[in-house]
């Protein structure tokens, strides 16, 4: 088995400028996905906050619209995206949102 980052990438709403019924609704959509996957969900993990980027030669440069990420274990990538099916980050349907999946790679004990 080997884990897999989720990285959800989009321009999402964030939670704080939601209604109170907005919260509960988005909530349990996550909490209905989560349930499915099970113990393949090993951090279910958090949005991001206040963010910022630097370019590598030292100048600022404009943060992306990464949201957050979650952590899974799964056989194989295809396995960790099946995972992802039914995503409530992926409800949109118009192109607007994505989830990239990366495996995280043994560093051999370091």
């Amino acid at each position: 088995m080997s884990k897999f980052i989720y990285i959800y990438n989009g321009p999402a709403t964030p939670m704080d400028q939601f209604t109170e019924e907005q919260s509960a609704a988005v909530t349990a959509e996550w909490g209905a996905w989560m349930g499915k996957v099970g113990t393949a969900m090993l951090d279910a993990g958090a949005p991001f906050g206040a963010r910022a980027a630097v370019s590598d030669d030292g100048s600022d440069a404009s943060p992306g619209l990464l949201q957050g990420y979650s952590i899974v274990e799964a056989d194989s990538l295809d396995a960790a995206k099946a995972l992802a099916d039914g995503h409530p980050f992926l409800s949109e349907g118009k192109g607007r949102f994505s989830l990239e999946i990366f495996e995280l790679a043994d560093m051999g004990g370091m």
